[in-house]
């Protein structure tokens, strides 16, 4: 009844070489299958409390439903349905905690959060996600970006105004769309991916992507030994290159391919 040792996780996130406050937070629980990493905004140190509530929130409500599901036997893996309502339901939990506390704390004010999160089941790969915290995908060593940022500068490049390339140079890059926590209600952008054996996920905030590009993440996750090395030399890249910014990644490698079989109430893993 667990995703070990189908998953490999690795997270690390780090305050970077300005920041004073790492308002970055990660979570990950390779048995549940899931990944959680926020990026918080506002305030004095508000957006730490933002980004903890969140990955506190929805780890936690995660974790709860997954056990309750196999603790009966309901093969959660299958229900594609029940998935997403799950993470919707975990996003609104979180965003209404951290929006009300926002509300009668004076220094939260403000406060809120980017999200990207993954739940891992049978062949599939959940991914809900909140501004411009991003989902990549190496596969046969290619790296593909799997979210579209809810950002000003992603309106902007679809609406044709400016190129990808002039975003690279533009001063508004971290100006959010769409964010937890800062509104009663939040809608979250799910979607689902088919997984394979090999793949490789990274969850990362802007801390990494607004100072590697892509091309360098692509050739650091293809020349690294393992997922260790990887993360640790993707955030000294980062750092390398200014860091600016709170730099947070967690990697995810897919081991071996797990297929659920029921039996009444009993589940069991197998690899194939």
């Amino acid at each position: 009844m667990s995703l070990y040792p189908a998953l490999d996780i690795v997270g690390l996130t780090d305050v970077g070489m300005v920041r004073d406050c790492n308002e970055d937070a990660i979570a990950s629980d390779v048995a549940m299958g899931f990944v959680v990493l926020a990026d918080g905004m506002g305030g004095y140190q508000a957006g730490e409390v933002a980004s903890g509530i969140a990955v506190l929130s929805i780890a936690a409500e995660l974790t709860e439903c997954i056990l309750s599901q196999r603790s009966v036997g309901i093969d959660n893996a299958l229900a594609s349905q029940q998935q997403a309502q799950l993470v919707r339901e975990a996003v609104k939990t979180a965003n209404s905690a951290i929006y009300n506390t926002a509300q009668i704390q004076p220094h939260c004010a403000g406060m809120g959060t980017t999200l990207i999160l993954g739940l891992f089941s049978q062949q599939k790969l959940l991914c809900g996600h909140i501004g411009d915290s991003r989902l990549y995908r190496l596969r046969s060593q290619n790296l593909q970006q799997l979210t579209v940022d809810h950002s000003l500068l992603q309106e902007q490049i679809a609406a044709g105004i400016i190129t990808a390339a002039q975003a690279k140079a533009a001063i508004n890059k971290n100006l959010v769309t769409r964010a937890l926590g800062i509104a009663p209600e939040v809608s979250v952008e799910l979607n689902e991916f088919a997984v394979e054996v090999g793949d490789i996920y990274l969850f990362c905030s802007d801390g990494l992507t607004d100072l590697v590009e892509d091309t360098l993440i692509q050739s650091t996750l293809n020349l690294s030994s393992n997922l260790e090395s990887a993360a640790e030399m993707l955030l000294q890249v980062a750092n390398d290159n200014g860091g600016h910014d709170n730099i947070s990644v967690v990697l995810v490698r897919v081991r071996q391919s797990c297929q659920i079989q029921q039996s009444g109430h009993f589940l069991s893993w197998f690899t194939a």
